[in-house]
């Protein structure tokens, strides 16, 4: 008997199924039909996922590949000008949004990754455990959370790669020398001394030893925290919606309410901290914020029947199968609350018969490796 085992009368019957192809062996054949209402063995299981968790790895290993290589531009800034409006070491700093002094995170990239990957995936493990007893709900949600946070972090990435921008704290983390533009080897580029009244400079005059924070204060724009937490806690958001029917046919407890914006006041704490060690301009953070927020809908949507249709958001798609709309369809009795008649099987609420179900066990294996893989990947590449 497995770990999420619960039993009623007589098993639904599974969506219908595309024809196999035969002609392919191994985990490129065309895995068997399955009803989202039992646990598949392992092998199937692996059959229908495999390229999800490959392109996962892909995804992470293209993340850290980017992030490692060198900025494909130039970024020039001035410093500061003396009375006489000519570039100086002292004077007044013309950009002094970016001289706030090297304080550190308050929020450690590893921790936000951590929280933004955790939190989700152990709230779906305990939604389960407590009530909802799903395999296919478990091996969706775990996967949506990977699909909003993966994905966003790869382009968060190449974005800040390819664009950047100066941190809050850039000019302490530099530590300019005006002197070095006139020498040659400190300048390279030719771009030292450059533009209106040769305001502009480049890196190459910071006179910090650790050129891995030099590049790092130069590519704040998105934010690597911000995008990574909303897209875990947004999708978290939209499940505990789902689970919870909180905008659904009846009138839910506030406490429902106030639990299924948890989430997003906790993103939102861990992004203001941002700005209170000034790490992250308020352009970074909203950029981040909507880079993930976009990806966590697209991420539910595609594991879950519907974002805000009460009556089939909370049903865990099938891969191969398409879902049919319809009361007492696999899946519909898949809900945390059972107010008004949920979890009895309708798309609507109110009673119906009780139908048969055999689930059992947890996607371990691949959500352990996604989740090792995307804290190990995050925690070099988050800023």
């Amino acid at each position: 008997m497995g770990f999420f085992n619960r039993r009623r009368d007589a098993p639904r019957q599974p969506r219908a199924a595309a024809p196999r192809n035969k002609s392919r062996a191994g985990l490129f054949r065309s895995p068997e039909p399955y009803t989202m209402e039992r646990r598949p063995p392992f092998g199937q299981w692996l059959k229908v996922s495999w390229l999800d968790i490959l392109t996962i790895i892909i995804l992470l290993i293209i993340s850290f590949l980017v992030y490692r290589a060198p900025s494909p531009g130039t970024r020039t800034f001035p410093l500061a000008i003396n009375s006489n409006g000519e570039p100086s070491n002292r004077g007044e700093v013309v950009y002094p949004q970016f001289a706030y002094p090297d304080r550190g995170q308050i929020i450690a990239s590893w921790l936000d990754a951590l929280l933004a990957v955790a939190i989700p995936i152990v709230a779906i493990l305990l939604m389960n455990l407590i009530r909802i007893r799903s395999f296919w709900d478990i091996n969706n949600g775990i996967f949506g959370v990977l699909y909003a946070i993966v994905p966003s972090s790869c382009f968060q990435v190449m974005i800040k790669w390819l664009i950047g921008g100066l941190r809050p704290n850039f000019y302490d983390i530099c530590k300019p020398d005006l002197e070095l533009a006139a020498q040659q080897m400190h300048n390279t580029t030719g771009l030292n001394g450059v533009g209106y009244q040769q305001y502009m400079f480049t890196d190459e005059i910071c006179t910090s030893d650790n050129k891995d924070a030099i590049k790092n204060a130069l590519q704040s724009f998105p934010s690597g925290h911000s995008t990574t937490i909303f897209a875990g806690m947004v999708f978290l958001y939209l499940y505990l919606n789902a689970k919870f029917k909180v905008w659904a046919n009846y009138h839910p407890s506030l406490w429902k309410l106030v639990l299924v914006y948890l989430p997003i006041l906790g993103a939102c704490l861990i992004v203001g901290s941002l700005t209170v060690d000034q790490t992250h301009n308020w352009y970074d953070i909203l950029a981040g914020a909507t880079i993930g927020t976009v990806f966590a809908f697209s991420a539910y949507r595609m594991v879950y029947g519907s974002v805000w249709d009460y009556r089939t958001n909370h049903i865990p798609l099938n891969r191969h199968s398409p879902f049919i709309y319809s009361d007492g369809c696999e899946g519909s009795d898949m809900t945390f609350t059972k107010k008004a008649g949920w979890r009895a099987g309708s798309l609507r609420g109110g009673r119906m018969a009780a139908r048969g179900v055999t689930v059992s066990g947890t996607p371990i294996a691949a959500a352990a490796l996604a989740f090792a893989a995307t804290i190990w990947c995050r925690v070099l590449i988050v800023r």
